[in-house]
């Protein structure tokens, strides 16, 4: 298992993570009529926004409270109830999350005790759900963002069976699925019909395919989420006759999910490659009690032939992993499935998972670590976001783009990885990518005895 590294200097230069806030809002935007509001300064708003916007090209609704410097010294507190009040008003969305900055967190800001504030004030909007999480931006990164928001939203929003009556099986097509940050609304959608093949309904939580999938509405502007997953689904999860969960990162979110319904789940790390993809199989096999269908099993076996083709150009290729411990995850056990070896792992922040995956170390750091350590193992490809593309350029080495964010590419968020038709396409891109850059090229043979040009003077031989 892995060796973690951790830091070493005291600051970042060329920054792989993307922040906790980044996180919170891509969980939040995944919900039906939704909106993150972060505590914190314009800046730090817009910052979020200028990473979204450039990485799903659509607009993205998104809040701040607008701290300046005299309630950053003073407090804020009256910012967020007021900020609260006005977004209730104004847009009247389903649902609103609080989600703090590294600026209101160093300032002391206890955004729980703001949304009771709200709550006594304004008796008036409470059929508006408001959740309250604490991300830093100074730890963490987009996946704990993430998840955090997401087991808040759980906590909060999905009633307790003892309470609300629910009844495990009541529903016995419906699966909830938790997904992870790294799955693409490209993903979710393929997810979806892989789940249906099985006669199954999935529920996802949240659910990016219909909210940022890039389709046109027939409202010319909305101020809220169109689309994605609706408060209402998230009283019925516990009628499911089970939850799936993609994403090691969402083990809290999972437990709280299952403490509340009472629902089995059924834990898998990712959907990249085949082993993986033959577990989720597995999964549905049991839990819809049918079997597999003979389309899944033809992909199954196109992935089988796109390993054989590939393990030419893949086979012990020298590659550097940098993003984000679900999607490191996921990538090593698929580079591995084809022979190909990790000599270089950089990630944002330290996670649990880690330690177990299987690769020598782990550097927590930044896109400086990555390119001198791939300069050290002499690497010939790159997995990393978009950040990545300038230190594969001057390594010159090929690079695929995966994470997050991915804002020199049309199209980077509608990519699907997953599934065995996902996972053979990801080995298609990988080959060309090595057969395009021709790495290790063998050097070209002129024959001594080719024939010289005539009015080339040809040296008399010594024999």
């Amino acid at each position: 298992m892995a060796d973690v590294i951790k830091r070493n200097k005291a600051l970042s230069v060329n920054p792989l993570k993307a922040s906790q806030p980044i996180g919170g809002s891509l969980a939040t935007l995944g919900f039906n009529r939704a909106m993150p509001l972060l505590h914190g300064s314009q800046g730090c708003t817009a910052f979020a926004k200028v990473f979204f916007v450039r990485h799903f090209r659509e607009p993205i609704p998104l809040q701040s409270t607008a701290m300046d410097q005299a309630s950053s010294v003073l407090g804020a507190d009256e910012n967020v109830v007021e900020g609260i009040r006005a977004i209730a008003e104004k847009s009247k969305p389903d649902l609103i999350t609080i989600l703090t900055t590294g600026l209101a967190e160093t300032q002391g800001a206890d955004v729980h005790r703001n949304v009771r504030e709200f709550r006594a004030a304004y008796p008036e909007f409470a059929d508006i759900a408001v959740v309250a999480v604490n991300t830093p931006d100074f730890t963490g990164s987009v996946e704990t963002g993430y998840a955090a928001t997401l087991t808040e939203i759980i906590r909060a929003l999905v009633p307790d069976a003892k309470t609300a009556g629910t009844e495990v099986g009541r529903r016995p097509r419906q699966v909830n699925v938790l997904v992870s940050y790294m799955l693409t609304s490209g993903d979710l959608e393929v997810l979806q019909l892989i789940f249906e093949q099985f006669g199954l309904r999935p529920v996802f939580i949240p659910n990016l395919a219909d909210s940022l999938d890039g389709c046109l509405t027939d409202e010319d502007f909305s101020p809220v989420t169109i689309g994605g997953t609706p408060l209402s689904e998230l009283a019925t999860l516990g009628d499911a006759i089970a939850t799936v969960v993609i994403g090691a990162s969402l083990h809290t979110a999972a437990q709280v999910l299952e403490e509340k319904t009472g629902v089995p789940t059924y834990q898998l790390n990712h959907l990249y490659g085949l082993k993986a993809n033959d577990a989720l199989m597995s999964a549905l096999m049991t839990i819809s009690g049918n079997h597999v269908p003979e389309r899944l099993e033809r992909q199954r076996a196109q992935l089988q032939d796109a390993l054989l083709d590939t393990h030419f150009m893949l086979g012990q290729l020298r590659v550097t992993l940098a993003a984000d411990g679900d999607l490191l995850a996921a990538f090593v056990d698929l580079l591995q499935e084809t022979g190909a070896e990790v000599v270089t792992a950089v990630t944002s922040c330290n996670v649990p998972l880690l330690s177990h995956i299987p690769v020598a170390s782990i550097k927590i750091g930044d896109l400086e670590d990555m390119e001198k350590l791939s300069v050290d193992n002499k690497v010939q490809l790159i997995i990393g976001n978009s950040h990545a593309v300038i230190s594969a350029e001057r390594l010159n080495v090929p690079i695929l783009r995966a994470g997050f964010p991915l804002y020199d590419v049309i199209g980077g968020y509608a990519k699907t990885w997953i599934g065995y038709a996902g996972s053979r396409q990801t080995l298609f891109d990988l080959a060309n990518l090595v057969i395009n850059h021709a790495h290790e090229e063998i050097p070209i043979y002129h024959s001594r005895y080719a024939q010289k040009p005539a009015n080339e003077t040809v040296a008399p031989s010594c024999h």
